[in-house]
């Protein structure tokens, strides 16, 4: 067990001092897999800004449900009752039929029309707030309601709610495609990266197998090499977000403010920060472990 320790400790210590000796190469290298990684993740956050910014400003999709013309005050109140056990109901308000036509001619303006029809023209009925805004669950309830005695309408207020998840939807999808893609990018950077280093070292490779090292043996410290490029180059795209986000929030802040109000994009978690990292990490050693595979078994010492 120590001997194996010490081994991956010394392919570490060989993979650091490599970097070390080729600066400019190693900077640029991490450099372009940080960009690489830095894109699909602005998207990233910015969606989940704006997932947030929804939940926090948009208004709660509401149903109304209004009573039939000829509901009776005992009618009003079995609704009334049922509203109250509803496991599914957070908050609910009744409205009769005048503060209904008081409501309408105060906000619409139509006062002298309201007037001339002679009669209150609308019915009693219930604004409804459910404990569960997704568009299924709204859905759901409205069709329950529909059934009830003395319902004749209900509406549900849903379809900003609607758009808004078929929006989201499509940002992640667009996020995962993007991802997928750079991802596929970085580990062939990291391949082609790992394919010149080994014909690089090709002699000495060719030296280290005719004493008797084995493949895994010389390919530890180029999937090392992988490793560390990817984890260096998740750490720069994260930190080429959060300088971006710190850069936007310095004009957003000052842009809000005219507006009476203040919002600051959020950060990358630190969960999410360390699985970026973890993740890029991986697919460096994925990409030098393809590149090694394939390119040390091309030739063998004779």
């Amino acid at each position: 067990m120590k001997n194996w320790l010490r081994q991956h400790r010394r392919s570490l210590t060989t993979t650091l001092a490599r970097l070390a000796r080729t600066p400019l190469a190693s900077l640029l290298n991490i450099s372009v897999v940080g960009v690489a990684l830095a894109l699909p993740l602005a998207f990233y956050v910015i969606l989940t800004n704006l997932q947030s910014l929804a939940q926090d400003k948009a208004p709660t999709p509401q149903i109304s449900v209004f009573l039939a013309m000829d509901a009776q005050a005992s009618d009003a109140r079995e609704i009334d009752n049922r509203l109250k056990k509803h496991a599914a109901i957070a908050k609910f308000r009744f409205i009769p039929r005048d503060q209904a036509l008081a409501e309408l001619k105060e906000k619409a303006g139509l006062s002298d029309v309201i007037a001339s029809l002679g009669r209150n023209p609308l019915p009693n009925g219930f604004v409804i707030d459910a404990r569960e805004n997704t568009s299924a669950a709204l859905e759901k309830l409205r069709d329950e309601f529909k059934a009830w005695p003395k319902v004749e309408h209900v509406q549900l207020d849903s379809t900003w709610a609607r758009r808004l998840d078929a929006t989201l939807q499509l940002g992640r999808l667009i996020v995962l495609v993007l991802a997928a893609l750079l991802a596929f990018a970085l580990v062939a950077v990291t391949f082609n990266t790992i394919r010149l280093q080994i014909l690089t070292q090709r002699a000495e490779i060719e030296v280290a197998k005719l004493i008797g090292a084995t493949n895994p043996f010389i390919r530890r410290p180029f999937l090392y090499y992988g490793a560390v490029l990817g984890l260096a180059g998740g750490i720069t795209g994260w930190a080429i977000v959060w300088a971006g986000l710190w850069l936007l929030n310095d004009r957003l802040g000052s842009l809000t403010q005219l507006y009476g109000t203040s919002y600051a994009l959020r950060h990358l978690s630190l969960p999410d920060a360390a699985s970026l990292c973890a993740f890029a990490g991986a697919l460096g050693w994925l990409g030098a472990w393809l590149s090694a595979s394939r390119n040390l078994a091309e030739f063998d010492p004779e």
